[in-house]
């Protein structure tokens, strides 16, 4: 955890050809996760795409229900 309470995860990034490969990963639990993008998109939004999927996968496991999962919808 850093100073402002944020979790800290390991975040590496792959060139190939025009893509880039994103991977993030949480060291306490060891999940990795990755996504690709194009190498126009900038640093900081794959990593924050990186991050906020480790952070669904890591919910998803521990069974805390996700943002999607508490909307409750209607039959229209």
């Amino acid at each position: 955890m850093t100073k402002s309470g944020e979790a800290e995860f390991l975040i590496e990034y792959h060139v190939v050809g025009q893509s880039v490969k994103v991977s993030a990963v949480d060291p306490v639990t060891l999940t990795e996760v990755s996504i690709v993008g194009p190498v126009t998109a900038g640093r900081t939004e794959l990593k924050r795409n990186a991050v906020r999927k480790l952070k669904y996968v890591l919910a998803k496991d521990t069974g805390k229900p996700s943002p999607r999962q508490r909307r409750k919808g209607r039959w229209v």
